[in-house]
């Protein structure tokens, strides 16, 4: 039995970027990032597809990660949940492989600065902390102090802010989800309809490394960010 088993959901439409997860991005698919990056960490004992696209699955056997199922068209669409997508992956392997991992690592594809060497911290952060979850976040750039509304001439902030909190340094931190890294319990996921335990625990991921491409501009960000990478790698090796 697998105790980390890595899951890529990667359906084949999208609306932002027509078959995004296929789209170039600095020479490469999008999801190879993806793939590439499970498949070189250390943690999981594992890596599995999840497509309704018989393109992309063809693909990623290709690239080495294993396409056990196609995934049915109504987990699919627009409205299907991660967490349905997620509890989907589990079942079949419990009811054709009678396999029940530990926890499920679910690594999207739209976060292609994400690395092995990430996922690798992300689950030893959730063994050390016996946690539920742990999450992929990034520090956010507005403080929900600083975050307001105004509704017939009444402004309301999105959070009160203390009266003895008077200057930026003294804000608790707050984190985005970026959704590179979902660490959860199998027992959560397939028990529960929302929510991910008692324990949850934060990974800590740089701004660059937090890219989520959802739009062409992500693209071209994504874009940027990966070939100056390369180019400093190749000036390292000659």
């Amino acid at each position: 039995m697998s105790r980390f088993l890595g899951l890529i959901p990667a359906r084949g439409g999208s609306k932002g970027i027509p078959r995004k997860n296929l789209v170039l991005l600095a020479g490469k698919p999008l999801i190879q990032y993806t793939i590439d990056s499970a498949l070189k960490c250390r943690a999981l004992d594992r890596v599995i597809l999840s497509t309704d696209d018989e393109e992309i699955a063809e693909y990623g056997r290709q690239s080495g990660v294993e396409v056990p199922f196609i995934r049915p068209a109504e987990l699919a669409t627009d409205e299907a949940s991660t967490r349905a997508v997620q509890k989907h992956a589990l079942q079949w392997c419990a009811t054709n492989e009678r396999a029940f991992p530990e926890a499920l690592v679910t690594l999207q594809p739209t976060s292609p600065l994400r690395t092995g060497r990430h996922i690798d911290e992300a689950v030893q952060r959730f063994q050390q902390q016996r946690a539920d979850t742990v999450l992929g976040v990034t520090p956010v750039q507005d403080h929900p102090y600083e975050i307001v509304g105004f509704s017939d001439g009444t402004m309301h902030r999105a959070m009160e802010r203390p009266e003895f909190v008077v200057r930026r340094q003294q804000y608790p931190p707050f984190y985005k989800i970026n959704g590179a890294i979902y660490i959860t319990r199998s027992s959560i996921l397939v028990n529960q309809d929302t929510g991910y335990g008692d324990r949850v625990f934060e990974y800590k991921m740089g701004l660059e490394e937090s890219v989520d491409v959802d739009s062409l501009d992500d693209l071209q960000t994504a874009d940027t960010l990966l070939r100056t990478a390369g180019l400093k790698i190749e000036s390292r090796s000659t």
